[in-house]
């Protein structure tokens, strides 16, 4: 274990620009970037009374490995704050040699790769079956995104401690803003309580910890090979919730409605769509006063009384603007059938726009 750790501890030191370690549980340094301290001893170490993870002392800092087993401790240089946190690094780039050396990262590896589609479909069962996964697993995907400021790596270290069964829950990042988390799930769960459960892990993140993410939700699958379908389920809300749900920071795929049919189209039949339902110019002759009465009137199921009680208008004086809807676009909000036009049409308007801010 000691030799597997050395190459690592060694590019970790070069990286961070301090001393680098490991420490077994009874204290001995068993792989080190300094080879004068490989097999000397740090005695009285311990973690009462102290606030968070590290543990600072005597000119150096020291993190536990896995919190859960405790029998692996990093340690750097340095008792200062920056110290602190080129620990918590260290101790997040060492888990993952960590769990191979215990041959659980076969497993996070394995469901990462189907994850990602990195491994042949061919190869999915028979991998399973040498990992002994259950092929019939019933699982959901989660993908939380941290906003700018923070990491996906601070997001990891956060998530994991809130799931430690890493027999059970799969967490690992895709890139420097993802994290995914494939959560084991009962077979009768609902997606109500996958809503619950992103807005469990958002709150601890938003109020304990200050960084503030978007939550994509794919839906509940089973069998290993459709656990790539719910990430790939749950980028797409996130993407589609970008256009879509701004005000949201929670979104489910199941909810997209024709929202996801939209942001799959072509953006030429988009406005090719556009054209033929609008006059030319008419939809940017609705100043944002109108459009806000557009939208309160969807809200209210295109009831006239409701929308003007609601605006504090007379009744009248939405008629009139809903005449002049009609008057400026050709559709008249109160059928039924234009209304949906109308409504299809401001989503597709909106998607457009979002492509060019892209471009």
């Amino acid at each position: 274990m000691a030799n597997q750790y050395l190459a690592v501890v060694q590019q970790l030191g070069t990286a961070l620009g301090r001393i680098v370690g490991v420490l077994d549980e009874s204290g001995v340094v068993i792989a080190c970037s300094t080879f004068s301290l490989v097999n000397t001893t740090r005695v009285g170490l311990s973690w009462d009374g102290v606030t968070g993870d590290v543990l600072q002392r005597s000119g150096y800092s020291y993190r536990y490995i896995d919190n859960a087993r405790k029998d692996l401790i990093v340690f750097v240089d340095g008792d200062d704050e920056n110290a602190a946190k080129d620990c918590t690094v260290a101790s997040i780039a060492l888990s993952g040699y960590y769990d191979t050396a215990d041959g659980k990262n076969d497993i996070m590896t394995f469901v990462k790769n189907v994850v990602t589609d990195n491994i042949l479909p061919s190869d999915i069962f028979i991998r399973a079956r040498d990992l002994d996964f259950p092929v019939d697993a019933t699982t959901a995907a989660l993908v939380i995104r941290a906003s700018e400021g923070a990491s996906s790596v601070q997001v990891l270290d956060i998530i994991s401690h809130l799931f430690p069964e890493k027999h059970k829950d799969f967490i690992f990042n895709v890139n420097e803003t993802d994290t995914v988390l494939v959560k084991s799930v009962s077979p009768d769960i609902v997606p109500s309580d996958l809503e619950q459960l992103a807005a469990s892990i958002s709150d601890v993140l938003e109020t304990e910890h200050r960084i503030y993410t978007q939550i994509g939700i794919g839906t509940r699958v089973v069998g290993v090979k459709d656990m790539a379908n719910s990430f790939r389920e749950a980028r797409t809300a996130l993407e589609v919730g970008k256009v879509f749900d701004t005000e949201h920071n929670i979104i489910s795929y199941g909810n997209l409605g024709i929202a996801r049919l939209i942001y799959q189209l072509p953006t030429t039949i988009c406005q090719q769509f556009l054209d033929e339902v609008f006059k030319e110019g008419s939809i940017e002759a609705l100043d944002q006063e109108t459009l806000f009465t557009i939208q309160r009137f969807f809200e209210n199921n295109l009831n006239v009384s409701e929308t003007s009680r609601g605006l504090f208008v007379h009744r009248n004086t939405l008629v009139y603007r809903l005449e002049k809807i009609k008057k400026l676009t050709g559709l008249d909000l109160r059928e039924f059938d234009e209304a949906i036009v109308f409504k299809v049409a401001l989503m597709v308007r909106k998607y457009l726009d979002s492509t060019m801010e892209i471009l």
